[in-house]
This record gives C-alpha cells, sequence and structure tokens, in this order.
C-alpha cells in the first residue's frame, strides 16, 4: 500500500503556484521563501521551510507576506508580489495607509447577533475584501444568545448575492464543519470584526486549543475588550493558516473605488443610466439614480451610505496622493538644498 505524500511545509505556509513563479529555483537555497505570521515594531516573525525566526523587516511589510530571506541582511529581503493586499487609511490625523494583511483566499466578517450588528459596518468591511480580491463571509456569532438569528441573516443576506452569510455559535463544534469549505489545506483565511465577537474563539476552534486568549462582552453595548493585541498569522496542523486581527474601532476606506462598486453592483450599474457622464446624483436632469429614489425602487438609506463610501474613498484616496506628492516635492527641495551647499563648499575651498 503507498505511503500518503508528505505535506510540502511551505505549502502548510500557504504557498502557491502564484508565488513560486516568481522566484527561481537556483536561489532558493540562498534566499529560501518564508511568510510573515508576525510584525513588531521594529521585528518581523517568519516561517519557512526549517525556518522559525525573528528578522528586521524590509520596508512595506505585512502579515501574510511571503519574502525571499537574506540571512545576512534581512532589511534587504525581496517581498513577493502580493497575491492580495487588505488595507484602510489608519486612524488619526497623517493620513497614512495601514497595511491589514497580505495573500489572503478567504476573509471572515464577523460580527455579533447583539448591538454589535451594524450593516454599514459590514458594508465597508465587505468593500475592502472585494477591492483586494479576497472572498468575504460574514459569520453571526452569538447566535444561540437572541431571540431570532433570521432576523440578522436576512439583513445580512441582503447586502449581496456574492456573499455567504451563516449564524453560528463559536463555542461549540459546529465552526469547524461549517467553515471546513473554506479552511483547506494550502488556503490562508481571516477573521475581521469587532472585539468581543469571537474571534480568537473562531480561531481556537478551528485550531482544536484554547491556546489564544478571549475575553467577554460588556452587557451594556454589547462591545468587547482587546484580547488580541496584534495580528497573529496561526499555522494549524491541518495546513490552513488562519490570521486573527485586534478589533478596529475605525475602518476608513482608501484606493476602494472597485470594491464599492462591487458591493453596490446595482446602484453602480444605474447609475450608468443617468444623463451625464458626471451626474452627482442631485438635482441634474436625467438622473437615473433620483428617479429610482423617487420611485421607490432603492432604498434611499442604502444609496445614502453608498454615497458616503463613496466620498470617503475619495477624499482619503486624492489626500494620500496629495500626501504623497507633497513628500517628494520636498525631498527633491531638499536633496537640492544640499546639493547646493555642497557646491558652495567645494568653491570655498
Amino acid at each position: 500500500m503507498p505511503k500518503p505524500a508528505v505535506p510540502n511545509p511551505l505549502q502548510t505556509l500557504g504557498w502557491q503556484p502564484f508565488f513560486a513563479q516568481q522566484t527561481d529555483a537556483n536561489t532558493l537555497d540562498v534566499t529560501p521563501p518564508v511568510r510573515v505570521t508576525q510584525v513588531h515594531r521594529t521585528l518581523i516573525q517568519v516561517r519557512g521551510n526549517g525556518i522559525d525566526a525573528t528578522v528586521a523587516p524590509p520596508a512595506e511589510i505585512t502579515v501574510g507576506d511571503w519574502i525571499l530571506l537574506n540571512h545576512d541582511r534581512p532589511m534587504d529581503s525581496i517581498v513577493l508580489e502580493r497575491k492580495s493586499l487588505i488595507k484602510r487609511r489608519a486612524a488619526g490625523h497623517d493620513r497614512s495607509v495601514q497595511l491589514i494583511a497580505a495573500n489572503i483566499d478567504t476573509a471572515f466578517v464577523v460580527t455579533s447577533c447583539n448591538a454589535d450588528f451594524n450593516i454599514a459596518r459590514l458594508e465597508r468591511y465587505i468593500a475592502l475584501a472585494f477591492e483586494a480580491d479576497v472572498t468575504p463571509v460574514i459569520l453571526l456569532t452569538k447566535s444561540d444568545m437572541c431571540d431570532d438569528a433570521d432576523i440578522y441573516v436576512s439583513q445580512a443576506s441582503a447586502l449581496s448575492p456574492d456573499v455567504a452569510v451563516m449564524a453560528l455559535n463559536a463555542t461549540d463544534d459546529t465552526p469547524v464543519d461549517l467553515l471546513a469549505p473554506w479552511c483547506k489545506p494550502g488556503q490562508t483565511v481571516a477573521f475581521l470584526g469587532s472585539s468581543g465577537v469571537g474571534k480568537s474563539t473562531l480561531t481556537n476552534a478551528l485550531a482544536g486549543s484554547q491556546d489564544i486568549a478571549t475575553g467577554a462582552i460588556r452587557e451594556d453595548d454589547a462591545r468587547g475588550r482587546h484580547t488580541t493585541t496584534h495580528r497573529h498569522l496561526h499555522i494549524l496542523p491541518s495546513g490552513c493558516a488562519v490570521l486573527d486581527t485586534p478589533g478596529m474601532r475605525e475602518l476608513q476606506l482608501t484606493d476602494a473605488s472597485s470594491g464599492v462598486d462591487a458591493l453596490f453592483a446595482d446602484l453602480f450599474a444605474l447609475a450608468t443610466q443617468c444623463k451625464f457622464n458626471d451626474c452627482a446624483h442631485g438635482p441634474e436632469p436625467g438622473c437615473a439614480i433620483q428617479a429610482a429614489l423617487a420611485g421607490g425602487t432603492i432604498d434611499r438609506a442604502r444609496y445614502t451610505r453608498w454615497q458616503k463610501l463613496l466620498e470617503e474613498d475619495a477624499h482619503n484616496t486624492e489626500t494620500l496622493a496629495m500626501r504623497k506628492a507633497r513628500d517628494k516635492s520636498q525631498n527633491k527641495s531638499m536633496s537640492k538644498t544640499i546639493k547646493g551647499l555642497q557646491q558652495n563648499n567645494k568653491k570655498r575651498r
């Protein structure tokens, strides 16, 4: 009887042909591929075939990235092209971009059947996933603690025909079977959502352990405390990689216009029927959106959320582009000033 094939250690980390085609087989011994499983302030944790190390990071790195590790100069390691990238506008006033995770196949958007449930927030997560070309799946936890979970399932299912929705109890034995279609060997999944909705509990369920700390929620507002303090890619015995993330209180979109269009595909298609290409869907004549609103064929609240996301994304994207242009201009000016000082010093000599 033939022996079962021994799984490739890289495949259990999520290695796929997409990444292999970016490498040269002749140099893999010198610069082996490793995956970033944790990102700290000044160091990153990486894992590969026989490698589990903490090294200095290359620039612009995030959890889930694959790099070709330069043992002698880790900061010069090559970051492979990403299959997917989930990002947001960072909290604060500097309007920078925060990378959430790379090379994710499925994003489990987790919310509870209680006061945490928020349609607008779910739409943001789904738009992020669509923009990154990641498959979103909505998980409604604590379904055993509400009177009628079907109400939540119905509202979530109405968001998009392309998003699967399921209600579950994160603390029983059902998550492993329910999530199995997306948690196959070589796949990478991520749990996204607010604190206290059960992301770490679900990660423990898939891992078959209780190694990851979990916490309770406040009963008055259904908000949880941050039991997960940083993003951590867990490699499960099954060969699936699972990313557990801290709850995100603020989720601002940037560079996500195609994700918003995919989520609101019906409104996007309707907008193409407006008389003017640059229609703002206000008082302009021949506006198909306004006609549909007047006729009651589209929901006004959903239209308002669509407009808000489009405006937010456009504002953040433009602001970030302006910031990059300003920084580039300042760097050029500084280089010119330094060069001028150097030339003056030479003349004085």
